[in-house]
């Protein structure tokens, strides 16, 4: 396993401060935002003076009940092979549901959630890796992720269930630890046991980050100091092995680099302190070893996935996911109002990407922006990612009339008409008629 030490997650808002950062061994980047052709001149610097990158993936949906999609594997292939990348990491989570499958409308997300803890589940899932390892050029590691709510009828621990998904695959193991912290506050998992469950000796590396609870309920915002229990479960884990790697994760409101800088070395505090009172105490080395002394990961025999399996997951994940983005009726078994919070953090995050991938729109809408998407997002799930969202989100509020302001109104079409319409020259006819009619239809 190869040693990372310390790193941060790369994002171009804070790139200049981590270039800077003293005791940077590594860092991970998000592999939707980087393009293999064009690197950020950032991170080629970084890699020149010896700096691991790792890309992160975010929406493979390994955890979904199809079949991985190719061209997203070729994708993060292509991004390893250029940040000269010793692995590539993605979620144990469902980002989407519907589609032939089911014989229903495809859904996104736009998130990371849960998958059951079933066999069924695992099933599918472990071969959804053995898919995406052949197809990757450096080894695969897999995320747990943070949940706000519980599936009914789950068979495992989460423990169990990453113990399994390794031994039967032979993948390599991401274990966040602010995750575990999450679901101690929304579902009542104890860390420690999915901790003394886990095989440790998979592990690639480990995040820590930030988030707040509100209502009693953890979020993990990626945007807020890590909190002391974050810590102490990093040094539980530490506490049994010396993870590989330790990355620091911000997504949003950066701080000044001397607050992140002080992140760090509390990262690395606490992984020191724990590791050394490890090496003094046999007897806990001993407790963290006993349970793994059997077959190494990836000597379990194969379980066939079978059509029906796959029919069978996708059904329960279509039908949780049109509860949270279409507003159909909550599925048996669920807490309806944990779904409700659900629903409104899948929907507040929408806005918020929207916000970022289509600046614009904000900025013509003024205040009405945030209330005007969220009223849209309650009828209208998102099925086609972040960019055509924003475009339908516009094209809805023209069809209806909306601004009622005038010229905001014209603000608003002229953006739409610019970015929803064709461009290659060779369709210049095709695209004049095409704006035409859409101006017919807009015209105010």
């Amino acid at each position: 396993m190869q040693q990372l030490g310390t790193g941060i997650g790369w994002r171009p808002e804070i790139a200049d401060a981590v270039e800077r950062m003293p005791g940077i061994d590594w860092v991970e980047a998000v592999a939707e935002n980087v393009c293999p052709g064009h690197l950020p001149e950032s991170l080629l610097r970084l890699r020149e003076r010896g700096v691991t990158v790792v890309p992160h993936g975010v929406s493979l949906g390994l955890g979904g009940a199809d079949r991985p999609d190719g061209s997203r594997l070729t994708a993060l292939a292509q991004r390893a092979e250029a940040l000269g990348s010793p692995l590539v990491t993605e979620h144990i989570a469902f980002v989407r549901a519907g589609g032939p499958l089911t014989a229903s409308a495809p859904l996104e997300a736009g998130h990371l959630l849960p998958v059951p803890r079933t066999r069924d589940a695992l099933n599918v899932l472990c071969e959804n890796i053995r898919i995406a390892q052949a197809a990757l050029p450096v080894p695969l590691a897999v995320e747990n992720i943070a949940a706000l709510i519980s599936w009914p009828g789950e068979e495992m621990t989460e423990g169990q269930f990453l113990y399994d998904l390794a031994d039967r695959t032979g993948v390599r193991l991401l274990i966040d630890v602010a995750n575990l912290h999450t679901n101690h506050v929304n579902r009542g998992e104890d860390p420690a046991k999915a901790l003394d469950e886990l095989p440790v000796e998979a592990i690639a590396y480990v995040h820590v980050a930030g988030g707040f609870e509100r209502d009693g309920v953890w979020h993990d915002s990626h945007a807020h100091p890590v909190p002391r229990p974050v810590l102490d479960i990093l040094a539980e884990l530490a506490a049994r092995v010396t993870p590989p790697g330790v990355l620091l994760e911000r997504d949003e409101n950066f701080p000044d680099p001397a607050e992140l800088e002080h992140e760090l070395t509390a990262i690395r505090d606490t992984v020191k302190i724990a590791t050394t009172a490890r090496k003094a105490a046999q007897t806990v080395a001993a407790r963290a070893t006993a349970d793994a002394a059997g077959a190494a990961p990836g000597a379990a025999a194969e379980h066939p996935v079978t059509d029906a399996a796959r029919q069978r997951l996708g059904l329960a994940q279509t039908a949780l996911l049109s509860a949270l983005v279409a507003g159909t009726p909550v599925p048996e078994g669920f807490d309806r109002a944990r779904l409700g919070v659900q629903a409104r953090a899948l929907a507040a995050k929408r806005a918020d990407v929207v916000a970022k991938v289509a600046p614009e729109l904000p900025e013509i809408l003024e205040g009405a922006y945030r209330t005007a998407f969220l009223g849209y997002a309650q009828r209208h799930p998102m099925a086609g990612g972040y960019r055509r969202d924003a475009l339908d989100f516009a094209e809805h509020l023209l069809f209806a009339g909306r601004p009622e302001d005038a010229e905001t109104r014209r603000r608003l079409r002229d953006w739409w008409l610019d970015r929803s319409g064709p461009a290659p020259r060779s369709q210049r006819p095709a695209a004049r008629l095409a704006r035409a009619t859409r101006r017919v239809l807009l015209r105010s």
